[in-house]
C-alpha cells in the first residue's frame, strides 16, 4: 500500500482546481481555460493528458445564497493537503469576487485559526490559513473556511426572481436558497432537500472534476417546506481504494478515508459491517497517530483524543486492511471483481499487466504513473450501496 499512498498523495495536490493552492503551491493553475486541454485557434479542443487521478472531489464547497439584492453568497469550504511538512493552506479568491466575513477553524478541535488575507491587486486576494501542525508523514492537513463573496456577475435579480450562475470545478457541492424562495430551474442533476431552517437545498457532485457551469433560477414563494431526512451524500467525504493483489492469491487491500462528525468521545467504525478487514489499522489523519479499536457489543470504535462537541468538529480517519472473500477471482484467464460498494467514491486498482475489459457501472478509466489500470466510480444515486462488476484480461 505504500506505493498507492504516495500516488494518492501526489495526485490530490496536482488535482487542485484553478485558483486554489496548497502550501508552497500558491498560484498553481491560475488562468486555465474551462477545458483543461485548452483550445486550438479554430476553436477545436486539445486533448488532455491521460487520467491518472485515483480520486477527485477531495474538497467540499457549500454556497448559501443570501438575501435578494445583496449580490452575495456565503461559502463553507473544506480543503485539504497530503503534502508532508506543509504548514498552511492557501485559498485564492476568484477574480472579480469581493471577499469578506472570513472565518477559519481547525476541524479537529473546532477552534478558530488566525489567518492572513493578502490583497495583491483588484483581482488577486488569498486566504493564508496556517495548519494547526505541519502535515505529518501519512497524515492529511485540513481547515474549515467560511467566507462571503459579493459578485454581481454570479448573483443577480430578474425582477423578483433570483438568478445564480457560476462555473464550479472539481468539487462536491451544495447550494442553498434564501428562505422563502423555491426553485424555478436548475441545469444540473442534484438531490434536493429542505433544511431544518426551511431552506431548499441542492446537493450534487461533478464526476468529471472539470468545469461545470451551473445556473439556478428561483422565485418567491408562500409555501412552507418541511425538513426532509435525506442525507447529503455529497458532503460525505468517504473514499475507498480496493488494491487488487496477485490474482492467484484472490486477496485485495483496502484503504478507506473519511470524516465523522458525530458527537462523542469515540468514533464508531461503521464500514466494518461491510468490510471484513484482516490486519485492521486505524489512523487519525490529523496527527498520523494509530488508534486502537475496541469492541462495544457488535460494534467497533476508536477513542478520540479530542471529543467532538460542536458542528465545526470532526475526526478524519484512515482504515486499512486486507480482504479475501471470493469477490475477487480469476476464471479461465479472466479477472473478475464483483462486489457491492458503499459510499460516494470507490476506486478499484488492478494488478500490474491487466487491462479493463468491462465495467457494469459508469466509471472513469485511468492508469497510475506505474502503469497500473484503475476504475474510479462515483455513486450519484441516493442509495449508499450499489453492485459493481469489473472484468479484466491480461
Amino acid at each position: 500500500m505504500n506505493m498507492v499512498k504516495r500516488v494518492v498523495g501526489a495526485l490530490v495536490v496536482c488535482g487542485l482546481v484553478a485558483g486554489i493552492a496548497v502550501g508552497s503551491m500558491s498560484g498553481q493553475g491560475r488562468g486555465r481555460g474551462q477545458f483543461p486541454g485548452g483550445t486550438n485557434e479554430d476553436g477545436s479542443l486539445r486533448p488532455t493528458r491521460p487520467v491518472t487521478g485515483l480520486f477527485t472531489q477531495d474538497a467540499y464547497t457549500e454556497y448559501e445564497i443570501l438575501e435578494p439584492g445583496s449580490e452575495s453568497f456565503r461559502i463553507r469550504y473544506l480543503p485539504e493537503t497530503t503534502r508532508a511538512g506543509a504548514t498552511e493552506i492557501v485559498n485564492a479568491t476568484r477574480g472579480g469576487s469581493e471577499g469578506s466575513g472570513i472565518e477559519v477553524y481547525d476541524p479537529r478541535t473546532g477552534n478558530p485559526i488566525k489567518f492572513t488575507y493578502v490583497v495583491e491587486d483588484a483581482d488577486t486576494h488569498a486566504i493564508h490559513a496556517p495548519l494547526p501542525i505541519p502535515v505529518p508523514e501519512g497524515g492529511i492537513g485540513r481547515v474549515l473556511i467560511y467566507k462571503t463573496y459579493k459578485d454581481p456577475r454570479t448573483y443577480m435579480m430578474n425582477g423578483d426572481d433570483i438568478v445564480w450562475v457560476r462555473s464550479l470545478s472539481g468539487y462536491r457541492l451544495g447550494v442553498l436558497l434564501p428562505k422563502g424562495f423555491a426553485f424555478l430551474s436548475s441545469n444540473v442533476a442534484a438531490q434536493m432537500s429542505t433544511t431544518e431552517s426551511g431552506q431548499l437545498r441542492l446537493a450534487f457532485a461533478n464526476p468529471s472534476g472539470q468545469s461545470n457551469p451551473v445556473t439556478i433560477h428561483a422565485k418567491k414563494t408562500t409555501a412552507t417546506f418541511e425538513p426532509t431526512t435525506y442525507t447529503d451524500m455529497f458532503f460525505d467525504d468517504i473514499k475507498t481504494l480496493y488494491d487488487l493483489g496477485a490474482p492467484e492469491g484472490r486477496t485485495f487491500s483496502v484503504e478507506q478515508t473519511y470524516s465523522d462528525y458525530r458527537k462523542g468521545e469515540t468514533a464508531k467504525l461503521d464500514s466494518l459491517a461491510y468490510l471484513a478487514l484482516n490486519d485492521l489499522k486505524v489512523v487519525d489523519l490529523d496527527t498520523a497517530k494509530v488508534l486502537t479499536p475496541s469492541r462495544q457489543g457488535a460494534d467497533m470504535s476508536v477513542p478520540l483524543d479530542v471529543p467532538i462537541v460542536n458542528d465545526r468538529q470532526s475526526v478524519h480517519l484512515r482504515l486499512t486492511g486486507t480482504v479475501n472473500d471470493g469477490t475477487y477471482r480469476v476464471v479461465n484467464g479472466e479477472l473478475t471483481f464483483s462486489r457491492t460498494l458503499h459510499g460516494l467514491r470507490n476506486t478499484v486498482l488492478l494488478p500490474e499487466g491487466w487491462d479493463v475489459a468491462s465495467v457494469s457501472q459508469s466509471g472513469t478509466i485511468g492508469r497510475t504513473a506505474q502503469g497500473r489500470a484503475f476504475v474510479s466510480l462515483i455513486n450519484l444515486n441516493g442509495e449508499n450501496q450499489y453492485a459493481v462488476t469489473i472484468r479484466a484480461k491480461r
